[in-house]
């Protein structure tokens, strides 16, 4: 794992080989297929590693499934994707087109890394979606929760396909309240309240959204 982080940051997706990753490492290309079939299994793989390890993950994983944790959960899933064209490097834009190019080559890539990156979030989503549901600041659905998970990822993903260009392909009338209006958009969509969108949104002094992480409001 090691040596194929040093090889996709050295050469890129495209650029790194099963070959030359079984090298880095010491040891035979057949040896790593047994762990790893092919090089989108192996890359699928270090972007969950990363995932897991990510500080932000790790904190919001350590709080109590409620209200707030849903609104969180969802204010930092907008802002991944707003900004994913900032990113340094363009990491997170060279992720967000491999997923796009995957969907059009079979969807290997996209399926193993939303099957492993759902393990991680999802639960916190859906215990946290059961809590407001309890506590009245959301409305019960028919719709599984995945599902609710699902459609909101996928949403905000064609979102952020939209901000790739330097000049997005939609425009909008308020960059500045968009990531607030979108984190609206998004718990309104999987039934959070009115009132409790308007308890856990609120704008600082420079009119950027944020979302208090207590239920005490």
């Amino acid at each position: 794992m090691d040596a194929a982080k040093r090889c996709f940051a050295r050469h890129g997706y495209a650029g790194t080989t099963t070959r030359s990753v079984a090298a880095a490492a010491g040891i035979s290309e057949g040896l790593l297929f047994k762990h790893f079939p092919t090089k989108a299994a192996l890359y699928a793989e270090i972007l969950a590693d990363a995932c897991e390890t990510d500080p932000g993950l790790l904190e919001l994983q350590a709080l109590e499934p409620s209200t707030a944790t849903l609104a969180i959960l969802v204010r930092e899933m907008v802002k991944h994707f707003m900004h994913a064209s900032n990113s340094p490097d363009h990491e997170e834009v060279q992720k967000l087109k491999l997923v796009v190019s995957s969907h059009l080559e079979g969807g290997e890539f996209a399926r193993l890394l939303f099957e492993k990156i759902g393990h991680i979030i999802e639960p916190i989503f859906e215990a946290s979606l059961a809590r407001a549901i309890a506590a009245g600041d959301a409305t019960p659905s028919q719709t599984p929760a995945r599902n609710q998970f699902w459609f909101l990822h996928q949403t905000l993903l064609m979102l952020a396909l939209t901000r790739l260009p330097a000049m997005p392909t939609v425009s909008y009338s308020d960059i500045g309240a968009l990531e607030r209006q979108v984190c609206e958009f998004a718990l309104r969509g999987i039934g959070v309240t009115d009132d409790a969108i308007a308890r856990l949104l609120v704008e600082d002094a420079t009119s950027a959204p944020s979302i208090l992480a207590t239920e005490s409001a």
